[in-house]
């Protein structure tokens, strides 16, 4: 028995003849009485009683096409989603905290304007665990904060964001300029280890011959703007994360001798990836975009 069988099944069981059936399925009267033999032959009984008027469904022939209707209309489904097939596949994506707090929303929600039934899979991690998971596979693309990663990568920059050091307005800070080695003598508050942040805030502490002994360190940028807010000390984030809590006056900028940083925010995928059209269009839109 195959799909064939089944749709003739139906068609009979719709017109009420096998001619009614072949001129549906555009078959000749002898392909669908030579099927409906097969099938009879297979079943090992009748499926149609043969009437002077036409062919009516035995019991085991209802039987075989109620069980066969949900095989019919899957089949039909999929066919419908054939000629859709790339923008029915889920998009995987990996992203840094960072770049997820404010870059990756109006992405993908371009995206959701374009496909609107397509899937986006979402996974927040630290940078250097975006790098993992899409070296592992799991995901179709990665935004990432850093330089270019070596291998067999594609990159697309998205731009650079800066980082500052912030602490609640009235903070008692020294007569400027202010050094690092004041400034790590502070109760900081850090994003983790691991984080593209946290890493190029150490590695000028490094270059300058300090080390940073956070009070707080925490995966959540939030949660450390309203710790600085709270005066509970100094935290170093990108200028987005902390623009809003500026403009309200709860925080005022550090500025730092020595201390100029940023961070490249780039999406990277597999240099030989095959992209879906729904992915070629994402790629295309971020390529393009002054982001």
């Amino acid at each position: 028995m195959n799909i064939r069988h089944l749709e003739i099944l139906e068609a009979i069981e719709e017109t009420g003849t096998f001619t009614g059936a072949a001129r549906k399925l555009h078959l000749t009267q002898s392909a669908v009485s030579h099927a409906v033999a097969e099938l009879e032959q297979e079943a090992r009984t009748a499926l149609f009683d043969r009437l002077p008027k036409g062919a009516c469904l035995t019991q085991c022939g209802m039987v075989l096409l109620e069980e066969g209707r949900g095989i019919l209309n899957a089949c039909r489904d999929l066919e419908r989603k054939l000629s859709h097939l790339e923008e029915n596949t889920p998009i995987n994506v990996v992203s840094s905290i960072t770049i997820a707090s404010f870059l990756l929303p109006p992405i993908l929600s371009r995206m959701k304007s374009l496909f609107p039934e397509i899937q986006i899979n979402v996974r927040v991690v630290s940078a250097n665990t975006s790098m993992e998971i899409l070296k592992r596979g799991e995901a179709d693309i990665a935004f990432w904060e850093g330089t270019e990663p070596q291998g067999a990568f594609r990159t697309i920059p998205l731009g650079v964001y800066k980082l500052y050091a912030a602490c609640v307005t009235g903070y008692p800070l020294p007569e400027q300029p202010i050094s690092l080695n004041w400034l790590c003598r502070q109760p900081l508050l850090l994003r983790e280890p691991g984080s593209a942040i946290r890493d190029t805030f150490d590695s000028v502490l490094s270059l300058a011959g300090q080390r940073a002994y956070p009070v707080w360190e925490s995966v959540n940028s939030s949660a450390l703007v309203k710790a600085a807010e709270a005066g509970l000390g100094i935290t170093v984030l990108p200028e987005n994360l902390l623009a809003d809590s500026l403009r309200k006056k709860g925080l005022q900028l550090v500025e730092v001798e020595g201390m100029a940083m940023e961070n490249r925010m780039l999406a990277v995928l597999h240099k030989d990836k095959y992209l879906t059209r729904p992915m070629q269009i994402m790629l295309e839109n971020i390529s393009s975009s002054t982001l």
